[in-house]
């Protein structure tokens, strides 16, 4: 996969854990596992847009662009 979320990094200089943001923008803790641990497939904007919310940060500090090469 070439997008990478950061997600953990960001909660980490926020001092948040993954618990708390789950419970702050109302999305199940697995739900947001799965995104931090880069499995998810999809994300929606809703989600998306919830997170950059509560974290104070823009998608561009979510996500991330490596070539596969």
């Amino acid at each position: 996969m070439a997008i990478h979320v950061q997600l953990d990094r960001v909660l980490l200089e926020r001092g948040m854990s993954l618990t708390e943001l789950a419970e702050r923008i109302g999305l199940a803790l697995p739900n947001l596992s799965i995104l931090k641990t880069n499995k998810a497939r999809a994300v929606r904007f809703s989600t998306l847009t919830a997170i950059c919310r509560e974290l104070e940060c823009q998608p561009g500090d979510l996500l991330v662009y490596e070539d596969e090469e």
